[in-house]
């Protein structure tokens, strides 16, 4: 797995499940509010300005989620997606990536036909077992807890990137 990281460019992440713990909180009014991680926050935002290529795709529609993702910088943030695979696959062609150069993090049954043709398919402790069966790399972390800083980190140390000069004068 290990050297499969230093051919990554580009993130794709879920979000329930991945960038939240799955819970969604529900208000009187309706709203539906999710909780995000701040240190994994930090670590989206820095593989933005690393020029790392970050994705999000999500079934869930929420416009908070991409409130949140948008100000870390996140500009492709596919909300609604019945069939992941399609928006994966029109972005990647649309953007000329190599998909042996993509590190999917997913959790749940919807992440399965993603995971199977990316160069590095990864998931948080907590996912379900059959994410966790095709994955070639489980974080230690939960789901919402740090999963994601947990990929990124390792990426960008690999390759030079985490700490770097670069990086924390951006």
């Amino acid at each position: 797995m290990l050297s499969k990281l230093k051919d990554i460019t580009t993130f794709v992440f879920d979000v329930d499940g991945v960038l939240t713990d799955g819970s969604v909180f529900v208000t009187e009014a309706g709203d539906q509010c999710r909780t995000f991680n701040t240190r994994d926050g930090y670590a989206l935002q820095l593989a933005v300005k690393c020029m790392y290529n970050v994705v999000v795709i999500t079934g869930g529609r929420s416009e908070g989620v991409r409130l949140r993702l948008n100000s870390l910088g996140i500009t492709d943030v596919y909300l609604g997606a019945h069939v992941k695979l399609d928006i994966f696959e029109n972005y990647i062609a649309e953007h000329y990536i190599d998909r042996q150069s993509v590190l999917y993090m997913g959790d749940d049954i919807p992440d399965i036909d993603i995971m199977k043709v990316v160069g590095l398919p990864t998931c948080p402790t907590d996912a379900a077992e059959e994410v966790k069966a095709i994955s070639q790399y489980i974080s230690p972390a939960l789901g919402g807890r740090g999963c994601a800083r947990d990929v990124i980190e390792k990426v960008m140390k690999i390759q030079g990137k985490w700490m770097s000069e670069n990086a924390t004068s951006l």
